[in-house]
């Protein structure tokens, strides 16, 4: 299930692996299964542990390069994703997890988009999901001592195997009022703006044309989270 690494830098935690890219101090992608099952467990208590990821070889970005930037330390694979485990959840608060994210975006309409795929876990009972930055577009900066690369948008690709269905999210890293449905696009077009590769081991001969493929109404979306945005987590 694991994308293309382009750095050859993976690294594997218990539940989630992912790919640091040393020039950007942040993880290219970040790839995990969730499934129904882990998201009925009760949930092990938050951490908030942030700190250095002791495996990547040539160091991770460190919770410092985000004091004072006006950033948030933006998980790729949200905590909630991992609180079935307490192991798990604890990983997830490595820096290698973090890219630089405005406020609003974090807690608004990637909050959201996060939501919308437990939701979806929960419905077709096992999703594969790898998510990370853009970084092959002109980034809005740098910040701290690592000069960590500040992302001018972010993606999420869904794959779920039952039911053979895909979609994915490129969304801006900028406060949204525009519903999580508006940035839905096939895998295809996620490969082309990144150069990943996304499920090459999965999506082969016929299934390679769910990859261009967008069917929206195959993933359903509850409209009162999207107005809960708008009128709370937009304004905090």
């Amino acid at each position: 299930m694991l994308p293309a690494s382009t750095t050859g830098e993976v690294v594997r935690h218990t539940y989630f692996v992912l790919s640091y890219n040393e020039d950007h101090e942040q993880s290219e992608w970040v790839a995990y299964e969730l499934t129904r099952d882990r998201l009925n467990e009760n949930w092990a208590e938050r951490p908030n542990t942030f700190r250095p990821d002791p495996d990547v070889r040539t160091e991770s970005a460190t919770p410092r390069d985000y004091s004072g930037s006006g950033y948030d330390k933006g998980h790729l694979c949200p905590a909630a994703d991992m609180a079935f485990n307490e192991q798990a959840i604890d990983e997830t608060f490595f820096m290698s997890n973090m890219s630089p994210q405005v406020g609003a975006f974090n807690g608004g309409v990637w909050r959201e988009l996060e939501e919308c795929t437990r939701d979806w876990a929960r419905k077709f009972e096992r999703l594969y999901i790898a998510t990370g930055p853009v970084l092959d577009q002109t980034p809005i900066g740098q910040i701290g001592f690592s000069k960590v690369t500040v992302p001018v948008s972010y993606y999420k690709v869904l794959y779920a195997p039952e039911q053979q269905r895909a979609i994915a999210f490129i969304m801006p890293n900028e406060l949204s009022a525009r519903p999580v449905m508006d940035y839905a696009c096939s895998i295809d077009q996620v490969e082309k703006l990144t150069g990943l590769d996304f499920f090459p081991n999965l999506l082969k001969g016929l299934d390679e044309e769910l990859e261009g493929s967008l069917d929206k109404d195959a993933w359903p979306v509850d409209k009162r989270r999207y107005e809960k945005r708008l009128k709370e987590w937009n304004r905090k």
